[in-house]
């Protein structure tokens, strides 16, 4: 087992590098110009759904518009379909090897939709509730 200190820098280094969807909808409910959110899933998987406010951005053009649409210093986040995708986290290295902040969201939008937050897709708002395995449903903060 590790030591307390050991795990400690373990868990200050995750959440150093990860968020989580309910602390990216509190960032993106305060506006914050030098936030940026990432979907780096298909233009398929966009158009089906994606988060509101979320910007849409294959990781093949990251390269040429990160540097030319956003400020240096930029906090990023990314996210892809879920725990099982591994786009987000190569996005995450495309976005740091520009020399940017950035966080993967956990989760990815799977978590985002089933934990009942707002999802737009080409039809317009798709309307979910809380997935009662993810969290409750009842309440608006899950306490984490």
């Amino acid at each position: 087992m590790a030591t307390p200190a050991e795990a400690a820098a373990h868990f200050a280094a995750r959440l150093a590098f990860e968020t989580d969807v309910s602390d990216v909808y509190s960032e993106l409910a305060t506006g914050n110009p030098s936030f940026v959110l990432i979907d780096t899933r298909s233009l398929e998987a966009w158009k089906q759904g994606h988060i509101r406010g979320a910007i849409h951005m294959p990781k093949p053009d990251m390269p040429r518009r990160i540097p030319a649409e956003f400020a240096p210093g930029t906090r990023f986040v990314v996210y892809c379909w879920g725990p099982g995708c591994n786009g987000a986290t190569r996005a995450g290295l495309i976005i740091s090897e520009l020399g940017y902040p950035v966080k993967e969201m956990i989760g990815g939008f799977e978590y985002w939709a089933r934990e009942g937050y707002d999802v737009i897709s080409d039809a317009g708002p798709v309307i979910r509730g809380v997935d009662a395995l993810v969290g409750p449903v009842s309440v608006e903060d899950c306490g984490c």
